[in-house]
């Protein structure tokens, strides 16, 4: 079985990379008042400094963003974004905690908005409320359930928005952990709808990524999943498909880091990265040009890190044995 569904990672990666289409697809009342034409900032560093003041324990994903105002008002606002993935009874404190926080330490405005991503129907905690002796506090924050996303309005299917990808990503890990076999058909059905909307290069390797963080397979579908995009790619002779191949590069570098760390030692990280790349370059040459000769695998196999790195970027346009020899003699 592959690890579980890194929730945490992929969300903070989605609300970095598409802030707006994030909030225009969850909560599209806050997108419609933010001065999309002024830069955001994120302050990772100064929520970390909260929640460690606030003594509260690790959250499921959190974001401080300074965004401005759209009315008219000069004044920047603190958007505070948490995605729960998990039932959690303690959420409505716990935000009202962040809130009142983020308030007394910045002196600024703040919203709090807070995505549901577990998988329990109906629940959605939207209020805080104490009240002792006729002293009371209600505190309410907006709320977007993913679950209800999927049967709102068109749904995820038809939906333009390309962190709707995402959020369909998220629930299929959620409803496929106990059936890989569909996971694979959910993540290639995903993946082609990035090729079909027309999305660039870069779009279409930021999106995959975050896919592909959320729905891992075993090594076995891995594989098969990929001869499958490579097919695919080869049918439609769409050139966008080629960034999953250096996106597979570039988990080879992640695997090989991994295995460093795990090792401990800055000799077992350099050699788990090397490692990591030869053996994706060599899988990845091969689909390009075929059975590789014992000389030239092992004239890739000497290649050091750097090399192996800039051989990632070069063999997208190898199509036979010839361009290898030629950028191995040239390198």
């Amino acid at each position: 079985m592959p690890e579980a569904a890194d929730y945490d990672g992929a969300w903070k990666e989605t609300l970095e990379l598409y802030l707006q289409p994030f909030l225009e697809l969850c909560f599209p009342h806050i997108a419609g008042r933010i001065d999309w034409s002024a830069p955001v900032e994120f302050l990772d560093k100064e929520l970390e400094e909260i929640v460690r003041d606030a003594d509260l324990g690790k959250q499921r994903v959190d974001k401080l963003i300074k965004v401005r105002r759209l009315d008219g008002v000069e004044e920047w606002v603190l958007l505070h974004i948490e995605v729960q993935a998990q039932i959690d009874e303690g959420l409505p404190r716990r935000v009202y905690q962040y809130h009142h926080r983020i308030v007394d330490r910045f002196g600024r405005l703040a919203v709090t908005l807070v995505v549901l991503a577990d998988q329990r129907p109906g629940w959605a905690p939207t209020v805080y409320e104490d009240e002792l002796w006729g002293c009371q506090v209600r505190f309410q924050y907006p709320v977007c359930k993913l679950l209800e996303l999927r049967t709102a309005g068109n749904g995820l299917e038809q939906s333009e928005n390309p962190v709707a990808l995402v959020v369909a990503a998220h629930l299929a890990a959620q409803s496929t952990r106990a059936d890989m076999d569909l996971r694979k058909r959910a993540k290639w059905q995903l993946t082609r709808r990035l090729y079909e909307r027309g999305y660039g290069r870069k779009q279409i390797l930021e999106l995959f990524r975050l896919i592909d963080w959320l729905l891992m397979l075993p090594e076995s579908l891995e594989v098969a999943f990929r001869e499958e995009v490579i097919t695919f790619e080869r049918e439609t002779a769409m050139p966008h498909l080629t960034s999953i191949e250096r996106l597979g590069l570039e988990q080879g570098r992640q695997e090989g880091r991994q295995e460093g760390r795990q090792e401990g030692r800055q000799e077992g990280r350099q050699e788990g990265r090397q490692e990591g790349q030869v053996e994706m370059a060599l899988r990845l040459l091969r689909r390009r040009c075929g059975s590789l000769p014992m000389n030239l695998e092992s004239k890739v196999r000497a290649l050091t890190v750097p090399e192996l790195e800039k051989l990632a970027e070069a063999l997208l346009d190898f199509s036979s044995l010839a361009d290898l020899e030629f950028w191995l003699q040239g390198r």
